[in-house]
This record gives structure tokens, C-alpha cells and sequence, in this order.
């Protein structure tokens, strides 16, 4: 591949292949988030509202928690047989769980065995997306044009915040249109029906996506790779840190934080969140041509001071009682993350 232009049929093909696994991943594992609220009354019941919330996110963390390791056997699985065999098999390892989850029966009806089905199925899905990300930022950048590498894998982490906007939007119509005791005894499976659903569709089409031949593959164990990259691999972990707890505290949790402690409604809450993460998907891809023109340090170093210095006066403004207020904070995030 010479080419360097988006416009060349071979690229646009790696690209949907990168955007598509990404777009149906993050949403089956994002659309938890915005329903946790209800999830913590269903499977976490308590007479304390706050413990069966804390309950709740906790099973949303254990996802995280299966992230890296995700990372790390997909990543192999991609060095040794390709990475979409990888990719394939992480977007199956995410629907078939999706789809569990909508039919699973709550804590009244199983006691125990709910929560606990629960949270290793929470579990499964983190080791899902962190080999869907993980592997497909991989695929777009070994295929990227030298001068496009950004331009080319932007589009993964383009997916990713696709995906998440998504199960917002749809946990805004819920809100919207469903009654608080309909969402309670049978809303809440819908989103992740159709997240299934839509992740096996999202396998159909990659798969019908014609590649060329992929580069030569690695057999550099991860030892070897941790070996003699140890220090690189600590700096970009350390270095995403901060923009991944401002961008899941701003955009999941925060749904939760403007319902419960702002005392808006819910509705509200997810319409805000869905605008700001609109923009995001605008800035993403200006930022990574931003990076190919200018070098990742010379962004990446002033935006992070940027995050550092105005997440305190953000987060205020998100903690408010005035929707304008709170959507100034939320596209500011939006802005400084992307």
C-alpha cells in the first residue's frame, strides 16, 4: 500500500474493519453504564439506594479490570494467526455475553446466582473490548501510511466513542419513552437484546469486508516485548490514565452523578451527554491530522497540563443545577479527551 490518501479502496476497507468491531463493542459494554442505576435496584438490592449504586459500578469496574488482560491474550492471538481472527473472535466474546445478560433473571427471582452471573459476565465482556481495542488500533496502524498513522487509527478510538454515544442515545429514548415501572420490569434488557444482536451483525459485516494480505506476523512473545519495552509500555499506560478516569467519570458516571446529586431528571442527564460526546467524534479525527502534521509530544504534553489544570473547574460546572452549565463542562471534556 503507497498510497497515503484516505481515498485508496484498500484503506477505507481497514478503516471500516477498525471502526466497526469498535462501534458495536463499546456499546455492549458502555450501555451498562447508563442503565446501572437500574441494574443496582435488579441485581443489588438494598434498602440503601447509594450501596446498591456502588454495588452496581462495581460490577461495571470488574470489566475494566479484565481490560489489560484482554489486551494482552488477543494481542498474541493476533501475533500468531492474525489480527482479524482476533478481532472476529473479540466481537463474538462480547455478544454472546450482551446476550445473556438481557435474559438474565434478577435477584428476586435467583437470589445470589444473579450477581454473581452478573459479574462474570461483566468480566468476559472487559476481556472482549480489551482485545477488540487493543487489537484494532494494532491492525490500523501496521496498515497505516507512514505519514497517515494517526489519520488511520483515530478511527478505532472514532468506533469506541461512536459505540458509547450510541448506548447513550439509547438510554436517552428509554428514559424518554419508556415509564419508570416499565423500564424497571423489562426496558432495561432491551438495549442489551439489541446490543447482541447488533454485535453478530457487526462480526457479518467485517467478515464480508475484503483485505490484502496482511504484513508478516510477530512471534515475539510477550516476555520478550515486556523485556525490552518495559519502559515504553509503562509510559503510554501511565500516560492514558488521566484522560480514561476524566472521560468515563464525565461520560458514564456523570449520567448518574446529574440524576442523583444535581436532582435532574435522567432524560436530561443522558441528552446533555450525547451532545457533548457528538462533538468528540467531531474533534477526533482533527486532532489526529493535528498529530500527523505537528508530532503526538507537541499536542499531547500541553492538552494533558490543560486537563490537569481545568478538571476541577469542570467538574464544577457539571455539578449544577443548569443544563447549559452542564454542557459547557461535558464539551470541554470532550474537547480536551479527544
Amino acid at each position: 500500500m503507497t498510497s497515503s490518501k484516505i481515498k485508496d479502496p484498500s484503506l477505507i476497507n481497514i478503516i471500516l474493519v477498525g471502526l466497526i468491531g469498535n462501534i458495536v463493542e463499546w456499546y455492549d459494554f458502555a450501555v451498562y453504564g447508563y442503565f446501572a442505576s437500574v441494574i443496582g435496584r435488579l441485581f443489588f438490592p438494598s434498602e440503601d439506594p447509594a450501596v446498591s449504586l456502588i454495588a452496581s459500578f462495581g460490577a461495571f469496574a470488574a470489566g475494566f479490570l479484565m481490560r489489560p488482560l484482554g489486551g494482552l491474550v488477543f494481542g498474541r492471538i493476533g501475533d500468531l494467526v492474525g489480527r482479524e481472527k482476533a478481532m472476529s473472535l473479540s466481537v463474538v466474546a462480547m455478544a454472546v455475553p450482551t446476550l445473556l445478560m438481557a435474559s438474565l433473571p434478577t435477584y428476586d427471582s435467583v437470589g445470589m446466582v444473579a450477581p454473581i452471573i452478573l459479574v462474570l459476565l461483566r468480566m468476559i465482556q472487559g476481556l472482549s473490548v480489551g482485545g477488540e481495542y487493543s487489537s484494532s488500533l494494532i491492525f490500523l496502524v501496521e496498515r497505516a501510511p507512514n505519514n497517515r498513522r494517526a489519520l488511520t487509527a483515530v478511527w478505532g478510538s472514532w468506533g469506541g466513542v461512536a459505540g458509547i454515544l450510541l448506548g447513550s442515545g439509547v438510554g436517552w429514548l428509554s428514559q424518554s419513552l419508556l415509564s419508570e415501572a416499565d423500564l424497571m420490569a423489562w426496558g432495561w434488557r432491551v438495549p442489551f437484546g439489541f446490543g447482541g444482536l447488533v454485535a453478530l451483525t457487526g462480526w457479518w459485516i467485517r467478515r464480508s469486508i475484503p483485505l490484502a494480505p496482511q504484513k508478516e506476523r510477530s512471534e515475539a512473545p510477550v516476555k520478550e516485548v515486556f523485556g525490552r519495552y518495559g519502559s515504553t509500555v509503562l509510559s503510554v499506560a501511565l500516560m492514558n490514565i488521566g484522560p480514561n478516569v476524566v472521560f468515563y467519570t464525565a461520560f458514564v458516571y456523570a449520567v448518574t452523578y446529574i440524576r442523583n446529586i444535581d436532582q435532574l431528571p435522567e432524560s436530561i442527564a443522558l441528552e446533555l451527554n450525547t451532545f457533548a460526546m457528538l462533538f468528540m467524534l467531531f474533534v477526533l479525527p482533527f486532532a489526529a491530522w493535528c498529530s500527523d502534521r505537528w508530532g503526538r509530544k507537541r499536542l499531547l504534553v500541553p492538552l494533558f497540563i490543560l486537563l490537569l489544570l481545568l478538571s476541577y473547574p469542570l467538574f464544577g460546572l457539571i455539578h449544577s443545577t443548569e443544563s447549559a452549565a452542564i454542557l459547557q463542562g461535558e464539551l470541554a471534556f470532550a474537547f480536551l479527551v479527544a
